[in-house]
């Protein structure tokens, strides 16, 4: 029977959720969940001088919001705990001192002054990998502060299989001899990870492909310590598309990069997990939209692609809007009036009305505010827009609908959608002409826009009765030049 599948995602506590992270962690839940395995969260927080307070409360939030729930983490538990590394600092000490007993580490002296001094085109010059075990001794009886390098081989090959980028092998050479144990007594990410990743029964690594550099002083540490080496899952890069048409790695000067950005720029996570899956992985089929338990069922790391994936705005828009469209209403109405901005405004009764137009014309939540300001008040607006050849609209036939229009209003006992049809539906026949024809000047005067949420028949209904009056009033005053 084979090891249960277990992956991990272990970010560090420095700010927000970078969207390239997001999609470490939603790689590494799918393969797990996929598998029948365990998601594990591990925060790696031994670089405590970018630490940020609250971060680590961000990547609970994210993981939440994104529907990725884990298994084991700081704060659920599980058999492995404590899962933050400045909690298990005596566990790495024990270890590199382990790899001193067996050779395959050291003790350095050097101050940075002397580290620059010795450095060389390949790195630190190895000094005191050199030291007499007499040397070590005495440094270590006057107190001398130390680290602990990795005795890194001087020649030989060292290769690794990996799952997406295939064999790669590196000349030991080109490595150096990496800090294991900083003089604080803090463990560098290089040795924390694969101290946690053993002893966590980490089965597979999912991470960025930035690190395929330093994957080769991971397996040398395996090795050293003579334990199993994990599989390895590298990820492309993410790029963003720059105004020139080129690309370069994702950064803010391509817009926001960070999940809670995204999410207040209006995208759903439901959206966001739903893009950045496909953001270097492609499913079997040519399929676009997934829910989570669909993503679930497709993920096979053989559809992880080799080449940098670019971030497309427009493509998350689209597919945001698609999510959009697919949120029962209620719901939409929940998580859209925030955007709205029209709590204690004549409007707030009138939301739902308001939501349903937008539903199915919104790509981001934040465009709300601008599709709705019309409701609010019609900014000036150039008469021309009453003039339409497909409407028989001139400006001569707007002042007689418009005239028809504020006659219509005169006669409504009752003020709502039903009635407001009805009657401009009578209006149309006894005139002759078709139902839009009567409509385009009233919702250009109503709007003061070409293109609208809905038609003119809605757009009186939220507004109310002596609103439309008055803007119905008001072009026509604007028509005959007043």
């Amino acid at each position: 029977m084979a090891p249960k599948v277990r992956t991990r995602f272990a970010p560090s506590p420095t700010g927000f959720m970078h969207i390239g992270n997001l999609r470490t962690a939603l790689y590494a839940y799918l393969f797990a969940k996929s598998k029948g395995g365990d998601f594990v969260l591990r925060i790696e927080d031994t670089d405590q001088a970018r630490y940020v307070e609250g971060a680590t409360d961000v990547i609970y939030n994210t993981l939440r919001a994104s529907n990725l729930p884990h298994d084991e983490g700081p704060d659920v538990g599980g058999n492995y705990a404590p899962y933050v590394q400045s909690e298990r600092k005596q566990v790495y000490k024990q270890y590199a001192l382990q790899l001193i007993e067996r050779g395959e580490a050291y003790y350095c002296f050097c101050s940075k002054q002397e580290l620059e001094q010795r450095k060389t085109e390949e790195g630190y010059d190895r000094h005191c990998r050199h030291l007499t075990a007499a040397e070590v001794q005495h440094n270590l009886s006057q107190g001398k502060p130390y680290v602990i390098r990795q005795k890194v081989p001087v020649d030989g090959l060292t290769s690794f299989e990996d799952a997406v980028f295939g064999e790669i092998t590196v000349d030991n050479k080109t490595l150096d001899d990496q800090v294991l144990l900083k003089s604080d007594g803090l463990p560098t990410y290089n040795f924390a990870n694969v101290v946690d990743d053993h002893l966590m029964q980490i089965s597979h690594i999912l991470r960025g492909s930035e690190y395929l550099s330093s994957n080769p002083k991971y397996i040398l540490l395996y090795k050293a310590f003579g334990w199993d080496v994990p599989q390895f899952i590298h990820l492309p890069l993410i790029m963003g598309k720059n105004d020139d048409g080129s690309v370069t790695k994702l950064s803010k000067r391509h817009g926001a990069t960070g999940f809670q950005e995204l999410v207040d720029n209006g995208y759903l996570p439901s959206a966001i997990i739903n893009y950045i899956a496909l953001l270097g992985w492609s499913p079997k089929n040519d399929r676009e939209l997934f829910t989570m338990p669909q993503l679930i069922e497709a993920f096979l790391v053989e559809g992880i692609n080799k080449s940098p994936a670019v971030f497309d705005y427009q493509k998350l828009d689209w597919m945001n809007g698609e999510h959009i469209k697919l949120l029962p209403f209620d719901q939409f109405c929940t998580i859209a009036l925030p955007f709205a901005n029209i709590q204690d405004t004549p409007l707030a009764d009138k939301w739902r009305e308001i939501a349903a137009l937008l539903q199915s014309r919104l790509h981001r939540l934040s465009q709300i505010p601008q599709m709705i300001a019309f409701l609010h008040q019609v900014a000036p607006y150039d008469t021309q827009l009453f003039v339409n050849q497909k409407n028989k609209s001139t400006l001569a036939t707007s002042v007689d609908c418009l005239n028809a229009a504020l006659t219509v209003f005169n006669s409504l006992q009752e003020w709502n959608a039903d009635t407001l049809y009805a009657a401009f539906s009578e209006l149309a026949q006894s005139k002759g002409i078709k139902f839009g024809q009567v409509m385009w000047a009233p919702r250009i005067a109503l709007s003061g826009l070409l293109v609208t949420p809905g038609g003119a028949i809605e757009i009186m209904s939220i507004i109310g009765k002596p609103a439309a009056v008055q803007r119905v009033e008001s072009a026509l005053q604007l028509l005959m030049g007043k």
